[in-house]
């Protein structure tokens, strides 16, 4: 390995170092708000209290109940392994005598273009910006209120 070689080798590791270090410090900033504090001056803060104290406790592996269904053998597990092994086999050989080519690119714009010209257009799709201006004028002039009604001076 070359002398340039090995010093971007080295940089990599500095970066992906400060990488992980800013992570770290960027999700230690969330760890107070886990942390959080029942204000006392509230009403229900004696009852807040009592559930947080009631449900403080985190299940164990020993509240979880037992499965009564037996392990299977290690031997069933590697045949099961070695099966889903040969069917991913399977699968990317089969892909492989896909032929993903489309051809001429010219050709195949040439191809969807035709069959979107045969497509029927909606009458608001034809709609020039011109007229989609006018009926948005439209319809902020119904939409604006009405002048206040004149109702004459005010009785004394």
């Amino acid at each position: 390995m070359t002398g340039p070689e090995m010093n971007a080798h080295q940089a990599k590791k500095i970066f992906g170092g400060l990488a992980i270090a800013s992570a770290v410090v960027g999700l230690g900033g969330c760890a107070g708000a886990f942390n959080a504090e029942t204000d006392a001056a509230s009403p229900i803060a004696p009852r807040v209290q009592a559930l947080v104290d009631a449900n403080r406790a985190y299940p164990r592996w020993e509240d979880f109940p037992r499965s009564t269904d037996p392990l299977p053998e290690p031997v069933e597990v590697a045949s099961r392994v070695n099966s889903l092994r040969g069917s991913g086999t399977d699968l990317a050989a089969e892909a492989a005598r896909i032929d993903w080519q489309l051809g001429d690119p010219a050709v195949f714009a040439a191809e969807v273009n035709s069959r979107v010209d045969a497509q029927a257009i909606a009458p608001a799709t034809a709609e020039t910006q011109a007229e989609v201006e006018a009926f948005a004028a439209r319809t902020r002039q119904r939409g604006a209120a009405p002048p206040p009604v004149d109702r004459g001076p005010a009785p004394r």
